[in-house]
């Protein structure tokens, strides 16, 4: 992914909802600017999905369910299909063993985001 030349993770996924956020890229850069590599430089959280949290709840101002319970949901289904949901283990840090590329972790964070999203729109409709 061309993102990788520019941005990490956690901005990738920040960028794909810049439209939605109504911030500008150098906003949004900013705020995901220290989250490259995981938090703690690979040693906690993906980056992509401390990005997620990040669009989450600034989307989610108004919504029913608190952002923490929707968050939750984003994270294990992550760890579900990525494998893991710190950078080190997503990276094979110490094992040799990748589970996950950083191009297919904004992948499923984004995913999985736009899954939660879609689900909280619809009940908030219903409410």
């Amino acid at each position: 992914m061309a993102y990788k030349r520019s941005m990490n993770c956690a901005q990738a996924v920040l960028m794909a909802y810049q439209k939605e956020l109504g911030k500008t890229q150098e906003e949004l850069m900013a705020l995901g600017d220290a989250f490259g590599l995981g938090m703690g430089g690979m040693e906690a959280t993906c980056g992509a999905l401390t990005g997620a949290a990040m669009v989450l709840g600034l989307l989610n101002k108004e919504g029913k369910e608190p952002s923490k319970m929707l968050m939750n949901r984003v994270l294990h289904r992550f760890e579900k299909e990525a494998g893991a949901t710190r950078c080190k283990d997503l990276k094979g840090v110490g094992t040799g063993k990748m589970l996950c590329s950083c191009d297919d972790c904004v992948r499923i964070a984004v995913q999985e985001l736009d899954q939660v999203l879609a689900n909280r729109a619809q009940q908030d409709d219903f409410s």
